[in-house]
């Protein structure tokens, strides 16, 4: 794989739109979060970077710390690095789609492969979704039942309103879509799946409860596979897993799979020890109230 949509011009685009500065050094995309005081601290994103241009950077835009999640092994630095919370996932499965069809089934757990002839015996359609009102309904009843947090109505809006690519394929855009599976007229089960450079990522998804037993969501991925694979894409990334705190997710992810990816995690720079104490403190204070 190459550079990250998350470093794309695209989603530079995207997060401009949610109201966040970004700035571009050296082509790394710098995303400025606003924190109280006008203070405020820059997040790149599975990149790395010359921290001493972002230094002089943050001076100027009054910035506390630099949060990093680096693609690959952290790069040596003079900067003592303090590890944080995840932004992005750092533990992923994602398939080679250069691997035949028969090869990526035979790589899948049997139940897996079962559940997916399940999914098509049953007669389970999988279409693109136009209807944000039904993925949003599936989403606040995912994120309610499942109990984590997800993102604003705004934010998903926004992000399915990006302008997409109009050819099948663009290798250096961002095209961000919505897909569903559907069974007698009724969404069972929606993805986000973002398309850029040669992977195609399951971003973010939602299910109901109802008529699981027809296992929509493992022939949404199957199909969305295929798809990634008929139009050239190298990778189908499904975008996080975690044992721990995600253990159901995680096992119907790696039932596809069960080569990990793991990157490196985030990490702080810290450029103003004595704001970012009073930054760590209220985060603690959040959290308690």
């Amino acid at each position: 794989m190459t550079k990250s949509f998350l470093q794309s011009a695209g989603w530079e685009e995207f997060q401009k739109s949610v109201g966040n500065k970004v700035f571009r050094v050296d082509d790394v995309l710098l995303i400025q979060k606003s924190l109280p005081f006008n203070k405020c601290y820059f997040y790149i994103p599975r990149a790395d970077i010359d921290i001493d241009k972002v230094k002089e950077l943050a001076k100027k835009e009054n910035c506390i710390f630099l949060r990093i999640e680096p693609a690959d092994k952290l790069q040596v630095t003079s900067y003592k690095l303090q590890k944080v919370a995840d932004v992005q996932p750092s533990k992923t499965v994602i398939l080679d789609l250069e691997k035949s069809e028969e090869e990526i089934l035979k790589d899948m757990h049997q139940k897996t492969r079962y559940n997916i002839r399940l999914a098509e015996k049953k007669g389970v359609k999988i279409k693109e979704l136009n209807d944000f009102e039904v993925f949003w309904n599936l989403m606040e009843e995912t994120t309610k039942r499942d109990k984590f947090r997800g993102h604003g109505k705004e934010y998903y809006e926004k992000m399915l309103s990006l302008t997409p690519n109009p050819s099948p394929r663009g290798r250096g855009e961002l095209n961000i879509k919505l897909y569903a599976a559907e069974y007698e007229g009724k969404v069972l089960a929606v993805g986000i799946f973002v398309f850029y450079d040669d992977t195609a990522t399951y971003l973010h998804g939602a299910s109901t409860h109802e008529n699981k037993n027809v296992m929509a969501p493992y022939l949404l991925h199957w199909e969305m596979i295929k798809l990634a694979k008929k139009q050239g894409y190298k990778y189908y990334d499904f975008y996080g897993i975690d044992e721990q705190k995600w253990a159901g997710i995680t096992r119907f992810k790696k039932g596809f799979s069960t080569e990990e990816t793991n990157y490196p995690g985030a990490f702080d720079v810290v450029f103003n020890k004595g704001w970012y104490i009073l930054y760590k403190i209220f985060k603690k204070m959040r959290k308690i109230i």
